[in-house]
């Protein structure tokens, strides 16, 4: 979840377990910030980008390209932090940068004022019909997914709480993820949740976060969530680790920043992960989750809404058992415990199995990596019910050169899929595959020698019989673009919960 910038482009999404390995492959070799871009050039994001959970590409070009004429000596391909292009630039592009449209963000000096005293009592959960959706903000390119689609989708009515994905960590720092799609993109009246156009006026917002205020006018139940780190952005949270009170000082001043303050009700920390390993390795500490969480809490007062993600590996001796978590979680609203992305073609000979399972079953390649192990250690811990969400993914994973429909089967490599080899998403899988089977409470699908698992409105209701029947807290998915138009997966949690 970030940005490294590179040519070509393999990303695993987030593996849960630490025996799955995660490749990050490009055809040259990453530049220096400063030797791939040129300060002299203006460079224009393209209007595709491409994603695999958690994680985005995003291309840029220079300003007298195209995208029907650029020609790659100059591309910027955007993904985590690292830049690089397919060659090694040797001389500034000779561009000119445009004059009509403003290049500078508003200088409103952020508020410095902050709560002197943590709070003494425990931040509750809320009711059991939480309903949690991911709003990407990288869906805005290539997928043409936008704020507005919440509402033309029926979705917007369905839901409690919206994490935006995501804000980024690195250097232990809360800090902008992607300026033009936060608070830069213009919006006709068209594409505009209330049919108003955005304006270049000075200090105007524009981007998603105008976007989400004006959601939050029509739909003022509705609590949005800044979500910040994910499977690409975690690494800065080893550097939080270390300074918590400026992490959290960092994040406060850039959340409450006046021209956006308004729109967040609350901040989420998803750390991949503390004292383990995700993208990079975490070295900091079994206590240090709770630190950062206890800074945060701190520094935003009781009022203010604080959630995370984390993993779900329900194994013993895993990712939950090597942090205390229960001392972080004891301080926050709700918790993400993501119950998906188990299994798939980062293993690309398989076998074959689902990726968000929420019981065990015969056969599943390694124990506790299922829904139903989490949320169980979780309670063990201490942590309270009501608090937990089920986590569920509103996309597939899948192999190709598989024999067998049952799970279990061997693979030649990742299953085609549109913006990413071996994912696809609900509104697409439903047509292209349909699931054909089931098994450990999620559906599975084999076309061809293609074989993919996912969940469908079916398995979904399934589930949020056991979230009830388990006293959680409701349920959270990743991510809205992966439903169809009209919403049939969100309006099966909201219609089971």
């Amino acid at each position: 979840m970030g940005k490294t910038l590179r040519r070509a482009l393999l990303v695993s999404a987030v593996v849960i377990g630490a025996s799955a390995s995660v490749p990050l492959v490009q055809a040259n070799a990453a530049t220096a910030c400063a030797t791939a871009w040129s300060a002299t050039a203006t460079y224009v994001k393209d209007n595709t980008a491409s994603q695999s959970g958690h994680n985005y590409t995003a291309k840029w070009w220079t300003q007298n390209e195209s995208p029907a004429t650029h020609s790659g000596a100059w591309d910027v391909w955007i993904d985590s932090g690292v830049c690089g292009g397919t060659t090694t630039p040797t001389t500034a592009p000779t561009t000119t940068p445009p004059t009509t449209t403003p290049t500078t963000a508003p200088t409103t000096t952020p508020p410095t004022t902050t709560p002197t005293t943590a709070p003494t009592t425990t931040p509750p959960g809320t009711s059991g019909k939480n309903v949690v959706g991911y709003f990407a903000e990288w869906g805005v390119y290539g997928r043409n997914y936008h704020v507005k689609n919440l509402v033309t989708s029926g979705s917007a009515a369905k839901l409690t709480h919206i994490l935006y994905a995501f804000g980024n960590t690195t250097g232990g720092q809360c800090s902008i993820g992607d300026s033009y799609a936060d608070y830069d993109r213009a919006y006709s009246a068209a594409e505009s949740v209330d049919g108003v156009a955005d304006t270049w006026d000075a200090g105007a917002l524009r981007g998603s976060f105008n976007q989400l205020r004006k959601l939050k006018k029509q739909y003022p139940n509705i609590k949005i969530i800044w979500s910040f780190g994910g499977w690409t952005w975690s690494g800065g949270f080893t550097q939080a680790a270390a300074n918590p009170t400026a992490f959290a000082n960092s994040c406060y001043n850039l959340v409450k920043d006046s021209r956006w303050s308004d729109v967040f009700d609350g901040i989420d920390v998803d750390w991949e992960y503390p004292n383990a390993c995700g993208l990079s390795c975490d070295a900091s500490g079994p206590d240090s989750y709770n630190k950062v969480i206890s800074a945060l809490r701190t520094k935003f007062g009781s009022s203010f809404l604080i959630t995370s993600a984390i993993s779900a590996d329900g194994s013993n001796g895993g990712k939950l058992d090597v942090a205390d978590y229960a001392s972080g979680i004891a301080k926050l609203n709700l918790v993400f415990p993501m119950t998906y992305d188990y299994f798939g073609a980062f293993a690309a000979q398989g076998p074959t199995a689902p990726h968000s399972p929420l019981t065990s079953y015969t056969g599943i390649p390694q124990a506790g990596f299922y829904s139903d192990a989490a949320i169980q250690k979780l309670k063990s811990k201490g942590v309270p019910a009501s608090k937990i969400l089920l986590g569920i993914g509103f996309y597939g994973r899948g192999w190709t050169g598989v024999t067998q429909a049952a799970p279990g089967g061997s693979a030649t490599g990742a299953a085609p899929g549109t913006y990413e080899a071996g994912i696809e998403d609900y509104k697409v899988l439903k047509s292209s595959c349909p699931a054909n089977g089931t098994v450990a409470g999620t559906a599975y699908a084999y076309c061809g020698t293609n074989w993919w698992s996912y969940d469908t409105p079916s398995t979904i209701a399934g589930k949020m019989t056991y979230a009830k029947n388990q006293g959680l807290g409701g349920a959270f998915f990743w991510e809205f673009s992966g439903d169809t138009s009209n919403g049939e997966l969100i309006s099966a949690i909201k219609g089971n919960l």
